[in-house]
């Protein structure tokens, strides 16, 4: 059985990838298709494996400024040549399930989320993103050819798999297909591995930008005068720092294999974005840490009321503040906590993913 791996591209080392890592450790022969390919951006993750990149890799803008080129990204990603392959396997939430493989061959595509930017937050987008007014009636002829692009290049796909069941409905309302659900790998030991002393702050970990709302955790924490620190970078980040009072400690960007302790010594994660699975939520369990929750998205299948976190239940600082007011009331047990994030393992995403491979393939 001949395998190819097809990611949208390959500029930063986040959920996405962390799941194509996987891939690659479960067919360690298989090449990997995609868009581009920035070696120092993705930690040298891929190093060993085999990587081929279309035309877009020779331009020197694209790796930072990707989102200048969305309109050539379905004709890069379909001369793409995966002739030969009796299985390719996409990850993606956006370009990669758009390849055009062989007629026999099999096309399962892991989607982390139907692209937001094409579809219910195609309006967000061109606020934040097009500023000029005028600019904003011509990029909506351009969402609207990739809107289209990317409903015909769903079906080119035989097998969806979703990451969440939330992403399985997204995926049946806008592609009118169904999918099994596999969630993805969380590296769980090097949070749970370790006993933590519990200090006086909470913690906000995410990329600083809107869509996260990270500005309703600041409003709240003004108010609350609780001890909060922030952990991650973005465009928001100086806005943030304007508006947060002296309690809210901000720690900037920090390596990933650095954050278990800010984990496990806060009281609790702050998740207020709606997220289509929600690592960051597992990774603070598995550190014995509970999680207070927007009541929305992938956060529903992690968090479970009083068990390993609680819920607020509007984007709203106020609600947030109510969130925090009842968790306050609650007793967590840590134990129970890291048990909890223990389905959500490396090893059952593997299993789980070959066994679903092999019953499409059994001959092979």
């Amino acid at each position: 059985m001949k395998v190819a791996l097809v990611h949208d591209y390959l500029n930063q080392y986040g959920g996405a990838e962390r799941v194509l890592k996987a891939l690659t450790e479960m067919f360690p022969e298989a090449p990997i298709f995609t868009l581009f390919y920035d070696a120092r951006a993705t930690n040298q993750e891929f190093a060993r494996s085999r990587i081929v990149t279309s035309f877009l890799d020779a331009i020197p803008l694209v790796k930072r400024h990707h989102r200048l080129f969305p309109l050539v990204m379905p004709n890069a990603i379909e001369r793409l040549d995966l002739r030969g392959y009796d299985v390719v396997i996409s990850d993606s939430d956006s370009f990669a399930k758009g390849v055009l493989t062989d007629p026999g061959a099999i096309h399962i595509c892991y989607c982390h989320t139907p692209a937001r930017f094409l579809w219910d937050g195609s309006q967000r987008y061109l606020q934040e993103h097009v500023c000029v007014r005028a600019l904003r009636a011509v990029a909506s002829l351009g969402l609207t050819y990739l809107r289209v692009w990317d409903y015909e290049a769903s079906k080119r796909v035989d097998y969806f798999v979703a990451n969440s069941q939330f992403v399985a409905k997204r995926i049946a309302k806008y592609y009118r297909k169904q999918a099994a659900v596999i969630y993805p790998p969380v590296s769980l030991n090097h949070f749970s591995n370790h006993i933590y002393q519990k200090a006086d702050y909470y913690l906000l970990l995410m990329r600083l930008v809107p869509y996260k709302h990270p500005e309703i955790v600041i409003k709240a924490f003004n108010q609350l005068a609780l001890r909060l620190k922030v952990v991650g970078d973005g465009p928001l980040l100086p806005v943030l720092r304007a508006l947060a009072k002296k309690n809210i400690e901000f720690v900037g960007a920090i390596p990933h294999q650095s954050v278990a302790p800010y984990y496990g010594e806060a009281k609790a994660l702050l998740f207020p974005q709606e997220e289509d699975f929600g690592i960051s939520a597992v990774e603070a369990c598995a550190a014995g840490t509970p999680v207070i929750a927007y009541r929305g998205g992938g956060a529903l299948e992690i968090i479970k009321e009083g068990v390993n976190g609680t819920f607020f239940s509007e984007q709203t600082p106020q609600s947030l503040i109510s969130g925090v007011k009842a968790f306050q009331k609650i007793r967590f047990n840590d134990n129970i906590i890291k048990a909890s994030a223990v389905k959500f393992n490396e090893e059952r995403f593997k299993r789980e993913f070959i066994e679903f491979i092999y019953k499409l393939t059994p001959n092979s």
